[in-house]
């Protein structure tokens, strides 16, 4: 197993140096064919990314009009850009034509004013209609990622009428799998191909399609869209507009990009930096530093408020200055706790498991796990301080109930937080862990030397 995995990752090594040899050996048509046979558009995208801009040109003047456009779709801005400017006005209008509508669009919208117009005019007037039309679509709505291009049937229609209908258009349409019916454009039905095949060709479509059908309206929200889709194993979900008229479909690969967006950009609110289409070597140090500076301007001043209750306390910390040895540990775990429960509660978020009006539930949920944890950890701190010789059993036992009150609050912040930011219309990612983290420190240290003040009478 080991030798034929390294065999494959040795072959597509290798493929990449044939190609740059080929190349400096002016051996075209051997190359035409490698790529046509032997290459993914998607594979041959990521390793043009390490090509010059003059190879990169000669590779893509050698593939097929569809491959050509396929790969172009892959490719990151800078290589598209780059690649226009390089192309004539008869490449670049090939590469139009057989790009599919949605990919279009995602491209015009990456790109420069100046590239965009010479885009335009390579396209027809029928497709920069259609293309309009798109871009008036909300951001992030259904309307703005859905396709105009699918297979539209009607009910009158038979099996075979179906399969020839099928045949002439479908070389054009991004899938053919799924089949929607519709009535004066509005949707009726679905029908898989499956279905026809499968069936006799003189049964009418009416017969055979599906009238309890899925879709989604074009202001709808895309990531909604993408779910429903992830959620129903669907190939295309079939977008209408508020008549019911249908005017495009979601596919499946288009669902998948959504998804790894948002991703992305909740991963990135989590840590506290501004989200950004751009790769991490496409993203200038200033823009870095533009994109993190808000979040760590804003904790660093927060943090004052810590400092602000811990100065309160300074005639206890003189009394018995090993308290402050305990600080670091306790809101270290308060933190942790806090952010263990806030993920998993975005996360159910994200997938539409949990929602505001189970916010008791999630407490009590909380509250539970909290007092179970809480216990472990304050026994096992409180064996190591006996045994590291940090205190006596007051000591532990103070620093226990402090952890364990800790832990609780910490909890019930990490689960209430992203809830509260649901419901208010806010991403739940920015209650992540920063903000978290900062309240958990300043109820831990409030909470930390009331106790001990408490106990020791200080």
């Amino acid at each position: 197993m080991m030798r034929e995995e390294w065999k494959e990752e040795w072959k597509e090594e290798l493929t990449e140096e044939r190609i740059l040899r080929m190349l400096e050996g002016r051996q075209y048509k051997e190359l035409k064919e490698e790529l046509e046979n032997n290459m993914y558009p998607v594979d041959l995208a990521e390793i043009l990314e390490d090509f010059n801009q003059k190879q990169t040109v000669m590779v893509f003047r050698l593939l097929a009009k569809e491959e050509a456009a396929e790969t172009f779709a892959y490719m990151n801005s800078d290589m598209r850009e780059q690649l226009i400017n390089s192309l004539t006005d008869s490449e670049l209008e090939e590469v139009m034509e057989e790009m599919y509508l949605d990919d279009t669009v995602d491209v015009l919208e990456e790109m420069p004013a100046n590239v965009v117009d010479r885009l335009l005019m390579a396209t027809d007037e029928e497709k920069r209609r259609q293309i309009n039309q798109l871009l008036q679509y909300p951001e992030d709505s259904a309307g703005s990622v859905m396709n105009v291009d699918y297979i539209a049937l009607r009910k009158e229609m038979t099996v075979a009428d179906a399969i020839l209908r099928i045949r002439q258009v479908g070389l054009n349409r991004e899938t053919i799998y799924t089949c929607y019916v519709t009535e004066k454009k509005k949707l009726i039905g679905v029908v898989d191909v499956k279905e026809l095949l499968t069936t006799s060709e003189s049964k009418l479509i009416e017969e055979i399609m599906d009238t309890n059908m899925l879709y989604a309206q074009t202001t709808d929200d895309q990531e909604d869209a993408a779910r429903t889709i992830t959620k129903y194993g669907l190939i295309a979900l079939p977008i209408v507009d508020h008549e019911m008229c249908m005017v495009g479909i979601v596919t499946v690969d288009d669902a998948m990009l959504v998804l790894q967006e948002e991703t992305t950009e909740d991963i990135s609110i989590m840590a506290g930096v501004h989200p950004s289409e751009e790769s991490y070597f496409g993203t200038t140090v200033l823009e870095h530093v533009k994109s993190r500076i808000p979040w760590l301007m804003f904790l660093m001043l927060s943090a004052t408020v810590t400092q602000m209750i811990m100065n309160s306390y300074e005639s206890a910390l003189a009394v018995m200055p090993q308290l402050a040895g305990f600080i670091p540990m306790l809101t270290g775990t308060g933190g942790n706790c806090g952010s263990q429960s806030s993920t998993l509660v975005i996360r159910g978020l994200a997938v539409g498991e949990i929602e505001f009006k189970d916010v008791l539930k999630v407490i009590w949920k909380e509250v539970r796990i909290a007092v179970c944890i809480s216990v472990i950890l304050s026994v096992v701190n409180g064996i190591r301080i006996m045994l590291m010789g940090q205190g006596n059993l007051m000591m532990a036992f103070t620093i226990g109930g402090t952890m364990a009150c800790t832990i609780i609050i910490a909890k019930v912040v990490g689960c209430t937080l992203p809830l509260a930011a649901e419901k208010a219309g806010l991403d739940p990612a920015i209650m992540a862990t920063p903000l978290i983290s900062t309240l958990v420190d300043i109820s831990t240290i409030s909470v930390y030397f009331a106790i001990v003040s408490a106990v020791f009478a200080l």
